[in-house]
């Protein structure tokens, strides 16, 4: 009773005109920017960072989680009609999806990931209000040594999960961690690592390192590396779903729910292995004439199942967030650094110090669900429009908008040259294929890490015994090593499997 009486307050906070705005804008621009390639949401939220700093924190982040949620939705209108998945989520979507748009059935596909995504939205979003509060209750039970291992955790996931090296994603932390570190140290307040330069003193802004990785980085490879010519459009038919079509998605935004959700719960990164996960499941289950349609004409269960996991995992990504403090995906260690922005900290206390905006928030998603519904069915025709800009036009749009924010932060020229070397260093890791969400969360976690670090050993008086002394603490170093020795162990094997069978 005592969480609907706060959902039920939630709601009265987010249907105010200004925040039900806030949120229209943010499903709008999110689903805009799902539908244009290569624009994720990271990159619209990183971009949007700056200007938001003077809003209401609450419509704030309503805006940021409607461009969250709304990215996921528009990404299946390209991977559909175009085979450019505009979202690396969409990806899965387009290897059917695609096929079904050639063979005549655009409208069916585009209405089985609208509807299998508000499906999905509105079931995780009842996760998220059920169950965040009791995961927020027992991680307050949690101490230091908990709390650092909890982060050394995300720290191991993020960087082994996303990416396709883990060398590389523990280099991309540790250059997060490295950055994490310039400015005053917590407990001395002495200076470090600023090279004698007075700006850095207050340390590097979150929001410069986020808009010069994403949106300054992804124009800056763009304009180097990319030439890409885009497929001929298919012809977009009437977007409805034949009776056999609706009997055939509803099974499959079930499973396709029920593979994502538990993804978004904890720190493994990103939508990629649920949506691929959910698409092998499908392909496994269907028979008969159903299977002959896999990879031929395309088969309607490979665009709901996929799109269902995509959005159960973007929605359930917000109960770490919420009550950890930990980012599980590129997007949402953005929305921690927005969090941050206005000098609030995600974790347990954050249900019972900023209780109003929790609540709010879980309330815009149900909103938000309906309003993406809306927005996607009747107007896919505007969103695929938004195709025909062309790339220069839009690429320098972007760059004049991330220069302008991140100016108007401090107004420092200084900030200006540190974006465009954060840029350019962006360009490089995208170049040699290294992931850059290890480094925004080693940024954002890495202090904190060092803070809780500190005050365990504090406790141990010195000692690392401090570490082995409770449940949950030798619990989670077991999790830690798992994470780090079981990929290689499982790769050593089919290795020699496959050896063994040569």
């Amino acid at each position: 009773m005592e969480i609907f009486n706060a959902l039920m307050h939630g709601f009265a906070l987010a249907i105010t005109p200004v925040n039900l705005l806030w949120c229209l804008v943010g499903c709008a621009l999110g689903t805009a920017v799902g539908v244009l390639p290569g624009i994720g949401p990271a990159v619209a939220v990183a971009m949007l960072l700056p200007i938001t700093s003077k809003v209401d924190v609450t419509a704030s982040m309503i805006f940021f989680s409607g461009i969250y949620y709304g990215a996921m939705y528009g990404g299946s209108t390209t991977s559909i009609l175009l085979n450019t998945p505009g979202e690396t989520a969409s990806m899965v979507t387009a290897m059917e999806g695609n096929k079904m748009a050639k063979s005549g059935r655009a409208g069916a596909a585009l209405a089985t990931a609208a509807i299998g995504s508000f499906v999905a939205g509105t079931i995780a979003t009842v996760i998220v209000t059920l169950f965040a509060p009791f995961v927020a209750d027992f991680a307050v039970k949690l101490g230091p040594p908990e709390y650092f291992l909890l982060m050394l955790l995300a720290f191991t996931t993020v960087s082994a999960v996303l990416g396709k090296s883990t060398l590389r994603g523990m280099t991309a932390l540790f250059i997060g961690l490295a950055a994490g570190c310039v400015g005053l140290d917590q407990i001395s307040g002495q200076g470090r690592y600023t090279g004698g330069v007075p700006e850095l003193l207050d340390g590097i802004e979150i929001v410069l390192v986020a808009v010069g990785l994403f949106a300054v980085a992804e124009v800056l490879y763009a304009a180097l590396y990319e030439g890409k010519v885009v497929e001929a459009q298919n012809k977009l038919s009437r977007v409805h779903m034949s009776k056999s079509d609706w009997k055939r998605s509803i099974p499959a935004w079930l499973r396709g729910t029920a593979i994502g959700a538990p993804f978004g719960c904890i720190p493994a990164g990103g939508t990629e292995i649920p949506t691929f996960l959910s698409y092998a499941v499908e392909k496994k289950m269907a028979k008969g004439e159903v299977k002959k349609e896999f990879g031929t004409r395309g088969a309607i269960e490979g665009v709901a199942g996929p799109e269902a996991a995509n959005n159960a995992t973007v929605t359930t990504a917000l109960i770490p967030l919420l009550t950890l403090g930990i980012p599980t995906s590129n997007t949402t260690a953005i929305l921690l650094g927005a969090f941050q922005n206005y000098g609030i900290q995600p974790g347990p206390q954050l249900f019972t110090t900023s209780a109003a905006l929790v609540w709010a928030l879980i309330a815009s998603l149900y909103i938000g669900n309906v309003m993406l519904l809306v927005l996607n069915l009747p107007m896919v025709g505007l969103w695929v429009k938004l195709l025909k800009i062309p790339k220069p036009q839009l690429y320098a749009g972007i760059l004049i908008f991330a220069t302008v924010g991140a100016y108007g932060m401090r107004q420092s020229a200084f900030d200006l040259f540190l974006l465009y070397g954060i840029g350019l260093l962006g360009v490089v890791m995208r170049r040699f294929d290294f992931p850059t969400a290890p480094v925004v969360v080693g940024m954002i976690l890495g202090p904190l890490a060092e803070a809780q670090l500190r005050n365990a050993m504090s406790i141990g008086e010195g000692s690392a015994a401090v570490f082995f002394q409770r449940p949950m603490s030798i619990a989670l170093i077991v999790v830690v090593v798992a994470v780090l020795v079981l990929p290689r162990l499982a790769k050593r094997m089919s290795e020699r499997k496959a050896r063994a069978l040569a």
